[in-house]
């Protein structure tokens, strides 16, 4: 497979950059699938830093998966809410803090089985990796 990481963060920018500018009315959205802009804070740097990912919703909370398209190593993002797991999002035209979680494996089932319903790609990316994908909540402060 080539590596197209580059093309990968240039589009990331550009969709960064129009979800920031209409609050969400151009990239809240992605082929039908609710997005959300993900504001971390750098573990290494301690700057700001925002990701647009695709989301589902459960209850009061978001999920995300942090899989990094199958690939090996952990996306930057889930290292940063690893270490420190207070967040900024955006989706449906709201701003909010966040509290980022894994679930644990008694939510795991039900939750992997609602992402994939959604969003059915993420079974190929774990087909791309050895390490378990973890499923991340991102449940309002």
């Amino acid at each position: 497979m080539p590596n197209i990481r580059w093309l990968l963060a240039l589009v990331t920018v550009v969709h960064r950059f129009l979800f920031r500018l209409t609050n969400g009315r151009i990239g809240g959205r992605l082929a039908g699938n609710e997005m959300l802009l993900l504001e971390t804070i750098g573990r290494k740097s301690g700057r700001a830093r925002e990701v647009p990912l695709l989301t589902v919703p459960d209850g009061d909370a978001w999920i995300v998966i942090a899989s990094n398209a199958g690939d090996d190593r952990p996306p930057a993002w889930w290292l940063n809410l690893q270490a420190r797991p207070e967040a900024e999002i955006r989706v449906a035209g709201r701003r909010l803090s966040a509290r980022a979680r894994i679930a644990g494996p008694d939510e795991r089932p039900r939750l992997w089985a609602k992402v994939l319903a959604a969003h059915s790609g993420y079974a190929d990316y774990e087909t791309r990796t050895t390490r378990p994908i973890p499923i991340i909540l991102l449940e309002p402060r």
